[in-house]
């Protein structure tokens, strides 16, 4: 449950980003936060099945197509949630932009169970 809850927050930062270029739009930060965790679920339980059945078109476009993929979740999301808009297919490709290159940056900082981890580096010891 902490992994999903570092996720989403790094979703809403994206989201956040978005929405300070002009893309996606929200009322309150509780839309916000609502818009990240359902963009989570969505992402964990119908982008597969979309990206299943799209692999044809995915392998044509050599991944592009997984963009596309991506602004039809943002717009999904949209569409359920009330207070969150997105003004079109466009900004939706934009809004998906940001989410992942901001994803991308913080991935450096969170590993892949979704934590925060610390890594250390330690000098071996001089033999004599």
């Amino acid at each position: 449950m902490e992994g999903f809850l570092i996720r989403a927050a790094v979703v809403a930062v994206g989201l956040w980003l978005a929405s300070k270029i002009g893309l996606v739009d929200f009322n309150t930060t509780g839309t916000l936060i609502a818009a990240a965790l359902l963009l989570g679920v969505v992402n964990a339980f119908v982008r597969p099945i979309i990206i299943i059945l799209t692999l044809p078109i995915t392998l044509l476009t050599l991944g592009l197509f997984l963009l596309v993929i991506n602004a039809l979740m943002i717009l999904l999301v949209a569409w359920f949630l009330p207070g969150f808009l997105v003004a079109g297919f466009w900004p939706a490709i934009g809004a998906a932009i940001v989410v992942s290159l901001t994803s991308w940056v913080m991935s450096g900082w969170i590993g892949p169970r979704g934590r925060v981890e610390v890594m250390t580096v330690r000098q071996p010891r001089e033999r004599w």
